[in-house]
């Protein structure tokens, strides 16, 4: 099967590549944006009418050694005609001394409510299996003498996880639930005093509508909220994008504003008082389908007052899509069609 051999390739991309990712899973940073909702939803695995292949880099502050980086690759795809699709991710991220690598794998069944294919009406289940391992490099922390608590070696451990996800599109609206991290994975972070930072489970929920206006001219407005359980944390993304359909294929780009809902105390300069900040970003974003291949940039630029480089994060996302059936659905809907 073509779609197995682009997996397989995917796969080997990733894992012969020298980059390494964060201590959660997967991050969840913009790049769903860039025509990779599957990313972030494994409901979407197959969903659209081409089987997609996305290769995205992330590098935050050039110049600073051992800077966060992120190198992920994705594939997934329907099954023949069927009504059901797959998908496989893998990634790398590094953290300083801190590093994970993942590989998760997805099947997605897709269930159609409507009398014809023409319009559409689909709910989606998408269930992923992954495994990741943890490197904590401690090599370099002693530099003279002994410290009892520091081994001075690479430290790893490997865990496994599940998430679950759903979508619903119905024409040109779409609403999307996944719970990653189900499983609680004992031992992660596990320190001497005994306290062990185990559950990883995030819950995001995404929707968005796409309105048509004037020729050829798309407007994708869409929101994003997702919150960490054993944090509380809350965080929320606003999302405007445009789509112009273009003789070669389709240029786009928008912006995102992402803000979390818990700030961060800290000791103003100059004076002794308690001052707060909550996580801000504003990430413009650009876009082109040149026939069957993708290429995108985002830049995201933080916006807080304290900061530890006034650097940005560049990210570049190249894609592929193949095995492309009609656009059958009557609809604006970028995500499908």
């Amino acid at each position: 099967m073509k779609f197995t051999k682009v997996l397989f390739l995917a796969f080997a991309t990733l894992f012969f590549s020298n980059a390494s990712i964060s201590q959660e899973g997967m991050p969840i940073y913009s790049d769903y944006l860039t025509d990779n909702l599957y990313l972030i939803h494994p409901s979407m695995a197959g969903a659209a009418n081409c089987s997609k292949i996305r290769l995205t880099g992330r590098q935050q502050w050039f110049g600073d050694e051992d800077a966060p980086a992120l190198l992920s690759v994705s594939a997934n795809g329907r099954i023949g005609e069927t009504q059901s699709g797959i998908g496989a991710i893998a990634y790398s991220d590094k953290n300083g001394f801190h590093s994970q690598t993942g590989a998760y794998l997805t099947y997605a069944h897709h269930l159609m409510f409507s009398r014809s294919e023409v319009d559409l009406n689909q709910l989606s289940f998408g269930l992923s299996v992954g495994a990741i391992q943890y490197k904590l490099d401690e090599t370099k922390f002693l530099q003279d003498g002994y410290d009892p608590i520091i081994a001075g070696v690479e430290q790893s451990a490997t865990n496994f996880n599940v998430d679950l996800g759903f979508s619903y599109s119905l024409y040109n609206f779409s609403a999307h639930a996944t719970v990653k991290n189900l499983l609680k994975n004992d031992g992660i972070n596990f320190n001497e005093q005994g306290l062990s930072y185990d559950n990883l489970r995030t819950y995001i929920f995404s929707m968005s509508n796409t309105f048509s206006s004037g020729r050829d001219l798309l407007i994708e407005p869409s929101f994003m909220v997702f919150h960490r359980d054993a944090t509380k944390e809350t965080t929320f993304d606003l999302n405007l994008k445009a789509y112009k359909t273009m003789e070669f294929g389709r240029l786009w780009g928008g912006l995102s504003y992402r803000r979390s809902l818990d700030g961060a105390e800290y000791i103003g300069p100059g004076s002794t008082s308690v001052e707060s900040q909550k996580l801000q970003y504003i990430t413009p974003i650009l876009g082109a389908d040149y026939k069957e291949f993708v290429f995108a940039y985002t830049y995201s630029y933080q916006m807080n007052d304290v900061v530890f480089n006034k650097g940005g994060f560049h990210q570049f996302t190249l894609g592929y899509n193949f095995n492309c059936r009609r656009a059958k659905y009557r609809c604006n809907c970028p995500a499908i069609n």
